[in-house]
């Protein structure tokens, strides 16, 4: 209540007395939710250029492949033209026009005037185009693959800037909490001075101690709002926007080793996109080899291109008609340029197969990685809470020890850092088990 009536007389005296407070509701409303760990992943892939790019990439690539299978199809226009030449002056039958009419002055065309009005269905036979369709395929799965690498790749980034900016805002605590005890400490000794029952040196040391802890307070103020841009940067378009993190669950328990082999195994990304590489070359090298193959060409028109824009001429012959053509195109010789692009395709095949088979052993090794960094650090987390409880006992023992005349002033301070020690290291450890959990689950797709 002294707060409040402090608080509101000084809004009073700057002249912004507010009529009425606002309600506990509206306070509610106008505070951001805590952000969770889920809440920053959506953020982070609907705000980062990387993973855009890769998603955009991934739409790209599957329109491509529909324009391949739309290729294999048989395709149909419908073809209008009006073409005039020049009269030649002279006059002689036609079959369409009559007697004397005028012939056109280029032998080329058929007419003086010629209208043209038909609509014509093509297709196009050949392994060129199957090869087009294997390699749209390839590059469909292969961005297909790349995006989901890209999107664990942000989803690691995201949970080691999320954990490292709450483990920045608990060693804030811990230093605060290490000023106020160096604060106190100083107190103690200076009593003590004064009592006659220390000497003036351990009044300095004290202070010295106090100076350092107020210097630790600062740069983990510092690192904590470093923390925060470099999170937010990935998750608002102001990365100066103000949020809080939701409090820090238990950690989870370590899941069983060969459900996280047989998952990782059977969902790897990066082992797709190699694979999708090997079916790439393939079809390079199919299309290099289509290139030494006949294409078989057919087409089929129906409409009418005459003298006159009519079904039939001024002497009663039909002008509305079909045409149907099949055309044969053989290979003979291209100066071995096929051959050399198959010789180029399976070189390169062989370079993507090396590709995967290396993809495969760095799944092998990161999976073992990954799953022993995180053994290690669960394994360690009851041995940092122990050490908070032992280093925090051990302080308060010493505290007794000093004031009872026990102990130095060095004793003291020794305490006092081994406890700050433990504590950031409790909070690192948190750190280092969440984010090679997490490692472990994006490399299974968990995550």
């Amino acid at each position: 209540m002294v707060f409040h009536r402090v608080a509101s007389a000084a809004v009073c005296i700057a002249g912004i007395c507010l009529s009425s407070a606002p309600s506990r509701s509206q306070a509610t409303a106008s505070t951001p939710a805590p952000l969770t760990l889920d809440e920053a992943i959506r953020r982070a892939e609907a705000n980062e250029p990387t993973f855009a790019a890769a998603l955009a990439e991934g739409k790209a690539t599957a329109l491509e492949r529909k324009d391949a299978i739309a290729g294999m199809l048989p395709s149909a226009v419908y073809h209008n033209e009006y073409l005039f030449t020049q009269s030649n002056g002279s006059q002689a039958v036609t079959t369409q026009g009559g007697v004397n009419e005028s012939l056109p002055v280029f032998i080329a065309n058929n007419a003086i005037h010629e209208y043209v009005s038909q609509g014509s269905v093509t297709e196009t036979v050949g392994l060129s185009k199957y090869a087009a369709l294997k390699t749209a395929d390839a590059n469909a799965a292969r961005a297909a693959a790349e995006l989901e690498v890209a999107r664990r790749g942000l989803v690691q980034t995201v949970v080691g800037l999320y954990y490292s900016s709450g483990a920045a805002n608990k060693k804030i605590t811990v230093a605060q909490r290490a000023l106020d005890e160096a604060n106190r400490f100083v107190d103690v000794t200076t009593k003590r001075e004064n009592a006659r029952e220390a000497a003036h040196a351990d009044v300095i040391k004290a202070r010295l101690s106090q100076q350092q802890r107020q210097r630790e307070l600062d740069d983990a103020k510092l690192a904590a709002d470093k923390a925060r841009l470099e999170l937010g940067v990935l998750l608002f378009p102001d990365p100066a926007t103000q949020y809080t993190l939701a409090p820090a669950d238990t950690p989870p328990l370590l899941p069983d080793r060969a459900a996280i082999e047989a998952a990782a195994k059977s969902n790897n990304p990066e082992i797709r996109s190699a694979l999708a590489g090997v079916q790439a070359s393939q079809a390079a090298a199919l299309t290099a080899k289509a290139g030494l193959l006949p294409d078989l060409s057919m087409n089929f028109t129906y409409g009418i291109d005459a003298p006159q824009f009519a079904k039939r001429g001024p002497d009663g012959a039909l002008n509305l008609g079909y045409s149907a053509s099949a055309t044969l195109d053989i290979p003979v010789w291209d100066w071995l340029t096929s051959q050399r692009k198959i010789k180029e395709a399976e070189i390169r095949g062989q370079a993507a197969k090396a590709t995967l088979t290396n993809a495969q052993r760095r799944l092998l090794a990161s999976l073992a990685e990954f799953y022993d960094e995180a053994a290690v650090a669960r394994r360690q987390l009851a041995s940092l809470d122990a050490s908070v409880t032992d280093a925090r006992e051990s302080l308060r023992l010493t505290n007794l020890r000093y004031v009872n005349g026990e102990g130095t002033v060095l004793d003291v301070v020794d305490a006092q850092n081994t406890l700050i020690s433990a504590e950031n290291a409790q909070a690192d450890g948190v750190v280092r088990y969440e984010t090679a959990l997490a490692q472990l689950e994006t490399l299974t797709g968990r995550l």
